[in-house]
């Protein structure tokens, strides 16, 4: 529960050693580098290293043709990470040139290829017709058309017998009857336009189709094999080109990629003269390490600060968990990661959403399934929250024998707690309230803390959240207790002192930090303005305790809930009986612990952010970003 120090570093060195510090720099997986921009802007004489990126257009030259024609690059061990432009672009224009040449003349046979497969398909279907296609397509006084026509409709051409064509059917797969009809061209508009209200869908045959149906197949057939033969060697000789300059590409890919990174990260180098500087945070622990690793490059320089150093920069916040709270880092950084100064409290909601997870699904079988699939989630897809499941999974086994649960049954095991019990609802529900009281005094405390820190002391004193909040809330606490308890401690000086006055420092807050911290007037806009909205803030200030805390009631409903619809999965399986009593169980099982398991999970997500995060939390600080995450 931890944010790692960090050391705020500044690399200097000469512009002939540039390549050679920003590789280096990049194969750092511990440095967070900070814009150039962020120094200029203050000081005059800097500027940015600004020159132009010849890398990107022979990356993207690379990439697009390893896609088209499918060969692989990558990266390879290189002695010299320096290229001549302008000879690799030659090169690369006089190779891909040979190679589209080639691919030009296979493209032009897989669309022959293509065009004959489509003329045999339509050929098939009027194969039944004996006749020369020469011989039909040359008659000036005819007008042919091949097509196919919905089998309901064929009927219907009956209508219009009286019309010069002439109807021929070849054949009927159920759906269309594949035919032919023949006009005169001076009927044809109006034939046509019959036929089309039929939905006759035409075929066209290709101009290249000679002879019988029979005979074209065959010679298309043929052509279409010995194009693809052809294309097949094209493409062989595409493969053996890049296969012969493979080396010379991925060195080439290998040297561009580097200094096209080099080139990206000139956003971070400050100019000074004729001198460079890249800044940036390192892990103090990596500090000295850094340092050594790059003053052994020729005249550059490392100078090690603390990290808040300089007013101009933010230091960025590195999180540093142990193995039990990492996975819940996540739900932290869903609100926002907490600034340098900051303490990390993903330990602290670690332990508590295991807890209340545990508590609300308590079931020996269903967590173990759950630690089970999170388990493999987070071994075989590297999912962080499949690391959390196998958490809660052994949070609600352990609760599970407290509730005797194990798949919903409470006959194997005998419980310590009968959440179903009409005796212990009551008893279940104060506990959940009594939870959530003390989760909340652990976040104002917690929030105490984090001010007194940060050296606020009119927040860690006065605010809701902080010293007279937790006395309020507290005492009002003990005025309940003592009502229902009759333990006779309450009197007029402990309403006073611990609520009233509380209270009314809380309502004062504005103000007091204002004289006290900022020593400015009190009261800017008026007292009579501060009263009427300080009055609204202070209800809503006294309805929050009473919502937060009633809010943890919902930890109590859940572990009733999850006990009735296991109780109604057993009693279904009962009325079918027999092996369907097994499907049931099952089944039911299944179900509620996926529809549950999700809710109670957003349930107690929400009880963090809500009710305990709201109280300590701001989560405006700068995430860690090395220069390849970035």
């Amino acid at each position: 529960m931890a944010i790692a120090k960090l050391d705020l570093l500044s690399i200097n060195f000469e512009k002939e050693h540039y390549n050679e510090v920003l590789l280096k720099l990049f194969d750092h997986d511990d440095f967070n580098p900070e814009l150039a921009t962020k120094f200029i802007d203050s000081v005059t004489g800097l500027s940015v290293y600004n020159q132009d990126n010849l890398y990107e257009e022979i990356l993207v030259r690379l990439n697009d043709a390893s896609k088209k024609y499918q060969f692989e690059l990558k990266e390879i061990p290189v002695k010299n990470n320096q290229i001549n432009v302008l000879r690799v672009k030659e090169y690369l224009d006089d190779l891909l040139l040979d190679v589209e040449r080639i691919d030009a003349v296979r493209e032009q046979l897989e669309k022959m290829i293509v065009e004959n497969q489509e003329a045999v398909i339509q050929l098939k279907h009027v194969a039944g017709i004996d006749v020369d296609f020469d011989d039909l397509f040359n008659c000036a006084y005819l007008k042919i058309r091949f097509g196919k026509i919905p089998v309901n409709n064929v009927a219907k051409l009956d209508y219009y017998e009286s019309l010069p064509f002439v109807f021929k059917d070849f054949e009927n797969d159920g759906h269309y009857v594949w035919c032919m009809y023949i006009t005169t061209p001076g009927d044809a508009p109006e034939v046509d336009n019959i036929f089309s209200s039929l939905y006759f869908e035409r075929i066209y045959i290709p101009n290249f189709v000679h002879g019988s149906p029979e005979l074209a197949i065959g010679e298309i057939e043929e052509e279409a094999r010995v194009a693809k033969e052809q294309s097949n060697k094209l493409q062989k000789r595409i493969a053996k080109l890049f296969e012969d300059n493979q080396d010379e590409l991925n060195r080439i890919y290998t040297v561009s990629k580097h200094l096209n990174d080099v080139a990206v990260m000139q956003k971070y180098v400050v100019v000074i003269g004729d001198h460079l500087s890249v800044n940036g945070f390192v892990p103090s622990k990596n500090s000295k390490k850094f340092k050594k690793d790059f003053e052994e490059i020729e005249n550059v320089f490392v100078d090690i600060k603390p990290a808040n150093s300089d007013a101009r920069l933010q230091p960025p916040t590195l999180l540093k968990n142990s193995w039990f709270s990492k996975p819940f880092r996540m739900f932290v950084e869903m609100y926002g990661v907490p600034k340098y100064n900051d303490a990390d409290p993903t330990m602290l909601v670690a332990l508590s959403y295991t807890l209340l997870f545990g508590i609300m699904f308590g079931d020996v079988g269903q967590g173990a399934i759950l630690s089970i699939v999170g388990f493999i989630a987070y071994k075989k897809f590297g999912l962080q929250l499949g690391a959390v499941g196998m958490r809660l999974g052994i949070s609600s086994m352990i609760f599970g024998i407290v509730f005797g649960s194990v798949f919903g049954s409470e006959e194997i095991l005998i419980p310590m707690f009968n959440a179903m019990s009409p005796d212990n609802t009551m008893t279940l529900l104060i506990a959940a309230i009594c939870l959530g009281i003390i989760l909340i005094i652990i976040s104002m405390a917690f929030n105490v803390f984090l001010n007194f820190k940060k050296k606020n002391l009119g927040e860690a004193i006065l605010s809701q959240n902080g010293i007279c909040g937790l006395v309020f809330y507290i005492s009002i606490l003990g005025l309940v207790i003592n009502m229902f308890l009759g333990l006779g401690f309450v009197n007029i000086f402990y309403v006073l002192i611990l609520i009233v006055v509380p209270l009314l420092l809380i309502f004062l807050k504005e103000p007091l930090i204002r004289k006290f911290e900022e020593n400015e007037e009190m009261f800017p806009n008026g007292f009579g303005a501060f009263f009427v909205e300080g009055f609204f803030e202070l209800f809503e200030v006294v309805l929050s305790f009473i919502t937060n805390t009633m809010s943890f009631l919902r930890v109590g409903g859940f572990v009733l809930s999850h006990a009735g619809m296991m109780l109604v999965v057993y009693t279904l399986a009962g009325m079918v009986g027999g092996v369907g009593e097994y499907i049931v169980i099952v089944i039911g099982n299944v179900f509620v612990m996926c529809l549950e398991g999700l809710i109670v999970g957003i349930q107690v997500l929400r009880l963090e952010f809500y009710e305990m995060f709201s109280r300590y939390y701001e989560g405006n600080g700068i995430p860690f970003r090395t220069i390849k995450e970035d």
